[in-house]
């Protein structure tokens, strides 16, 4: 007879259900597992072999084959210890069969017996609660898959409690989901001594979720104003929050079962991979682009980055996903998130100081800007001049708005947003296309003839008339107004000449 448990394998954030079949047969005493494993799979027959002389049960003088079903799907980590051994232990009668065939389980065993901390808890739990199953899973994972409630979730300590608990000796509490954590930054815009018009861009950017990039010298402040973005971006919907945790579940960076509310900000160095940044490697993990979903992502030195690092990021940022293809599978992650990208006017970074500049100007700052290629640039829809700040300036009082006070203006921008897009597949400006985009982001008369005339003058393309229609769009939104007007054109224009020397 054959036995049953089922566990899952990570297709990027899909968790896809895995039958463990076990049956034992007369014959040469061994133990395979077959099914295509990865070398942490095949190893488990040692690791589950300890654990079960660790509980005093032996293993029969039989042939014992474990097949991992769909056989033609990859199977790799060390969370199929606990589903082979539930599934070897049903076969020899120590638990219920149809108990272990109602349950999906994950877990890494060690020697002793006992469970240890795997990634991928909350996308499983996800996957159980789709097919009617509870689910096990060591107790550090119990409350973070604990947050999906549709399904029950039991977290024990080893091997010995999950055996007790499945022959009713010991039964296991439910799981209770980790706590709400928040790590929204204390740093302040008020902190940011001038700069006003990049702290004006950046309230559009996290209003309409556009991507912006600042360039300025080195000191006047890029990086500061961009470290304050998550003091002035909502907080994740619950929806949101439970997407992007599922992706940092599979990186490891859930902590202590809890669920972050705060939008992810990631930093990546400008010596980063492409597999670091769009994701690959081994096990085809989420890169920064997956990691920053519903988040912003930073790049400070932007230029500095390897050009195929960069050319990499044109389709993540139209098509809001990533594909990292591998010969035996394409694997997807969600990657919808906002680009703020840093940048000096050259390489010695003075371009327009006299005193300080190199003297391949301006020839050095065509030559590091065009490090950045046309079709990339193109989808900046705020470009943003960020001047050195004098210094007797920064013995002033602060000046601007707070960020409290930025936030609440942001956050009443996305509420219209919402409004807007109830019952579609768009949550903010930035998603607007087609007709939607015609419907809602039309100027009037007198703001339609500036933008063909921009248009005609500076040669936008397509997709750059567009990005300031949205653009225009979420200034409309933070003003209160219904329709686009001739004003909020010219604003959004402005952004986007910013850095054109026609202008």
């Amino acid at each position: 007879m054959v036995a049953r448990a089922y566990t899952v394998a990570f297709e990027g954030v899909e968790a896809r259900l895995v039958e463990v079949q076990c049956a034992t047969s007369p014959g040469l005493p061994a133990f395979s597992i077959v099914g295509l494993p990865d070398k942490a799979v095949s190893e488990a027959r040692d690791r589950v072999r300890a654990a079960l002389g660790a509980l005093s049960i032996a293993l029969p003088s039989k042939k014992i084959t474990v097949n991992l079903s769909p056989a033609d799907l990859p199977k790799e980590g060390s969370h199929f210890d606990l589903p082979i051994a539930l599934a070897l232990l049903a076969a020899l009668d120590v638990i219920p069969q149809d108990t272990a065939a109602n349950t999906v389980a994950l877990g890494e065993l060690s020697l002793d017996g006992t469970l240890v901390a795997v990634l991928g808890a909350l996308p499983a739990a996800m996957a159980a609660a789709a097919h009617d199953k509870a689910l096990v899973c060591p107790a550090p994972c119990g409350a973070e898959a604990a947050w999906v409630d549709a399904t029950a979730v039991y977290a024990p300590t080893s091997l010995s409690e999950t055996l007790r608990h499945f022959t009713g000796q010991s039964p296991l509490p439910v799981a209770v989901a980790g706590t709400v954590q928040s790590d929204r930054t204390h740093r302040d815009f008020a902190d940011v001594k001038g700069q006003e018009k990049a702290k004006r861009a950046l309230e559009i950017a996290a209003t309409g979720r556009h991507h912006a990039l600042m360039v300025g010298p080195p000191g006047s402040g890029k990086s500061m104003l961009a470290a304050r973005l998550p003091g002035i971006l909502p907080p994740l919907s619950a929806a949101e929050a439970l997407d992007t945790s599922m992706i940092h579940s599979l990186a490891g960076l859930l902590s202590d079962g809890g669920i972050n509310r705060a939008r992810p900000f990631r930093e990546p160095h400008h010596t980063a991979s492409m597999a670091a940044i769009v994701g690959g490697g081994r096990g085809a993990k989420p890169g920064e682009v997956s990691l920053a979903h519903n988040g912003v992502l930073f790049m400070d030195e932007f230029p500095e980055y390897p050009r195929t690092v960069l050319e990499t990021l044109r389709q993540p940022i139209e098509a809001g996903e990533v594909v990292v293809a591998r010969a035996n599978a394409h694997v997807r992650y969600p990657c919808r998130f906002m680009l703020v990208a840093a940048a000096n006017p050259c390489k010695c970074g003075y371009l327009s100081d006299p005193n300080r500049a190199c003297a391949k100007v301006p020839l050095c700052g065509e030559d590091y800007m065009q490090r950045i290629s046309g079709p990339l640039m193109d989808r900046f829809d705020l470009r943003i001049e960020v001047p050195p700040v004098a210094l007797q300036d920064l013995d002033l009082p602060s000046s601007g708005d707070t960020s409290a006070v930025i936030a609440a203006r942001v956050a009443a921008g996305r509420a219209v947003q919402s409004a807007r897009f109830a019952g579609t597949q768009m949550r903010v400006n930035a998603d607007l296309e087609g007709a939607a985009l015609e419907e809602v982001a039309t100027p009037d008369a007198d703001g339609k003839d500036l933008l063909l005339k921009v248009a005609d003058r500076f040669g936008l393309s397509a997709r750059g008339y567009h990005r300031v229609l949205r653009v225009a769009r979420t200034i409309a939104d933070l003003d209160g107004s219904d329709g686009v007007r001739k004003p909020h054109v010219a604003e959004a224009v402005g952004y986007r000449l910013a850095l054109s020397k026609e202008v």
